[in-house]
């Protein structure tokens, strides 16, 4: 038994460890300056604007439609997902003495890397149907993530409030979400693309994923870890093992399994996403907790998402 647990272990780790080993790369080319930050920033823009949005858009394209957009199945990531929040939200004053960094960890606990990290699982995990199914999940949860990270940090900051329509304009113009609406058009209207354009697509797409997880890796500052704190270690802790351990058993109570309940898992279970560090700052919050939460998340993510896949497989149910 020990011995299957380990060998699972392994097909886990051949899943994450590709992701983090891009990571660590492009840590390491920033500390031994091969790469630069306006390295990091214009790559990160490329990724944004250009790689991701093409990534998702040949996704779609190339996808039976049917057989990834399940209603009740985001239905359900929704309705738990603001369960999670809900939770977070009350317990999170008997946790965090300031009452400035209660958006903050609350932020830190549900709101995941899923456009770089997650569509990376999941098509480590799952190949091109994986990253399909995961594409649309994730377009539904960052418009969530995005909506209840604003209202947490706006109704705990003494700051100036953000406007929720100003967050909406937002999501509108967000590439990502553009490119997934565009190519599910294209693909129910049957819209021919010259396959010159396709083929360019292809190459474009195949070359983001790297190059994300390297640009996260050159973001990442060691020295953040100095900066934990138990609140910080509180919000790893609920977002890498709490969040995804209620979110999976509750969907497999739900009778979710297989590669749904799989995708469910890896995109819930990825780090803090970089945009909350971002989000913080520009709504004048604890800068440096949102940092290390996103950085110990990020490296301990590689054991706890490995492990979580590993039990999971052993359980049959993926």
């Amino acid at each position: 038994m020990f011995s299957d647990f380990i060998s699972l272990l392994g097909f886990a780790f051949g899943v994450t460890g590709p992701i983090f080993a891009l990571v660590f790369l492009g840590l390491s080319l920033k500390r031994f300056q091969v790469i630069d930050e306006a390295f990091t920033l214009a790559a990160s823009r490329l990724v944004y604007m250009i790689a991701m949005p093409t990534m998702l858009f040949m996704s779609m394209i190339n996808t039976d439609l049917r057989s990834v957009v399940d209603g009740p199945y985001l239905v359900f990531a929704v309705c738990v997902s603001l369960v999670v929040f809900a939770a977070a939200s009350l317990l999170c004053p008997l946790l965090v003495k300031e009452p400035q960094d209660r958006g903050v960890f609350i932020q830190g606990t549900f709101r995941s890397n899923l456009a770089i990290v997650g569509l990376a699982f999941c098509f480590n995990a799952y190949g091109e149907p994986g990253l399909a199914k995961a594409s649309i999940l994730m377009s539904v949860l960052t418009i969530l993530y995005n909506l209840l990270s604003v209202y947490t940090l706006s109704a705990n900051l003494s700051s100036e409030r953000v406007k929720i329509s100003n967050v909406l304009i937002g999501i509108l113009k967000n590439p990502l979400i553009g490119s997934l609406v565009i190519g599910i058009l294209f693909n129910l209207l049957s819209i021919p693309i010259p396959d010159v354009v396709r083929t360019s697509g292809e190459y474009v797409a195949r070359m983001t994923l790297p190059l994300a997880l390297i640009s996260i890796g050159s973001a990442l500052s060691i020295s953040e870890l100095k900066n934990s704190s138990s609140v910080s270690l509180m919000a790893v802790f609920a977002k890498l093992i709490v969040v995804p351990a209620t979110l999976t058993y509750s969907a497999y109570l739900w009778g979710i399994q297989g590669m749904d309940l799989g995708i469910l898992f890896l995109m819930v279970g990825s780090p803090t996403a970089a945009a909350s560090y971002i989000m913080v700052q520009n709504m004048g919050g604890n800068a440096k907790l949102a940092a290390s939460i996103v950085v110990v998340s990020t490296i301990a993510s590689v054991i706890t998402v490995s492990f979580g896949l590993a039990v999971l497989k052993q359980m049959g149910i993926i």
